[in-house]
């Protein structure tokens, strides 16, 4: 016991306490960290619950994660697959679909800054090749902006699942696989029915954590390249927290956001946890 207190106190100061802390702030008026605050109830959910920007930030994330964790999962596992059948140059494609993971967010932006701008490398194929009447501002149009952050999420983060999920079905039995084979499975059979049958648990384990990551961590992408527009856009939860608390000063209506997206986190972690439970 004496040997887990260091954990535990580490637990308490830096992972209960701040969750706990949003909580109280939620409850107050508080304009900045440190000035003077009152405990103000429910106003800041009953504010945040009327205000337009709070439901089409809510939209937003939906669309966001509904879009985004699937089709990464999905993507990223059966390139996963395809790397666990040793393809030639194997080696290569883990090193090449690794890469966009080491890359900071902010030169994620900017190499998408770079291909869409007015001027960027999107614009200047489709003139070239006669399609000009289908250019624009793709960073500065409501109805392109936010499928702009879900590419960027999909482009960092299929590679990343692709090497885990290679790396996992490694780990499978050699024999089961070529079993499946030999009872005349093709490869989408062995990787759906077989493979990912397997590994159904780390499958969920991968989804909920990836779920955590896009709800919780947008703010970043959307801050460096749309600030949330035009108008309201491209905002999300995780950037309306930001936005409340940095740039308007009001971090009682930022925490009362928050609250939701820590409602919404446990929930759909535990509903993805559930549903992909491994049967074994």
């Amino acid at each position: 016991m004496i040997f887990a207190m260091p954990a535990f106190l580490w637990y308490l100061v830096f992972l209960v306490g701040p969750l706990a802390s949003v909580f109280v702030v939620s409850l107050t008026n508080a304009t900045t960290l440190i000035a003077p605050r009152e405990f103000v109830g429910l106003e800041n959910f009953r504010t945040m619950f009327g205000d337009d920007v709070f439901w089409m930030a809510v939209r937003n994330t939906a669309v966001q994660v509904g879009v985004v964790v699937p089709v990464m999962v999905v993507l990223g596992f059966m390139l996963g697959y395809y790397l666990f059948l040793r393809p030639p140059l194997a080696g290569l494609l883990r090193i090449l679909f690794f890469t966009s993971a080491l890359l900071s967010v902010a030169t994620k932006a900017m190499v998408f800054y770079a291909i869409l701008a007015p001027d960027g490398l999107v614009n200047q194929g489709l003139e070239t090749i006669g399609l000009e009447t289908l250019a624009r501002n793709w960073l500065a149009d409501p109805a392109t902006t936010l499928p702009v952050i879900m590419a960027v999420d999909l482009w960092s983060g299929v590679g990343f699942l692709a090497v885990l999920f290679g790396a996992q079905l490694t780990a499978l039995p050699a024999d089961v696989i070529e079993a499946s084979r030999i009872d005349g499975c093709g490869h989408w059979r062995s990787m759906w029915h077989v493979a990912y049958g397997m590994i159904r648990g780390f499958v969920g384990i991968v989804a909920m954590l990836q779920y955590l990551w896009t709800l919780f961590l947008s703010a970043a992408t959307v801050l460096l390249l749309t600030s949330g527009g035009p108008g309201t856009s491209s905002v999300t939860l995780s950037y309306l927290v930001y936005s409340k608390a940095f740039q308007q000063s009001d971090i009682g209506y930022s925490q009362a956001v928050g609250v939701v997206l820590f409602v919404l986190g446990l929930a759909g972690a535990v509903a993805i946890r559930s549903a992909l439970r491994s049967r074994v």
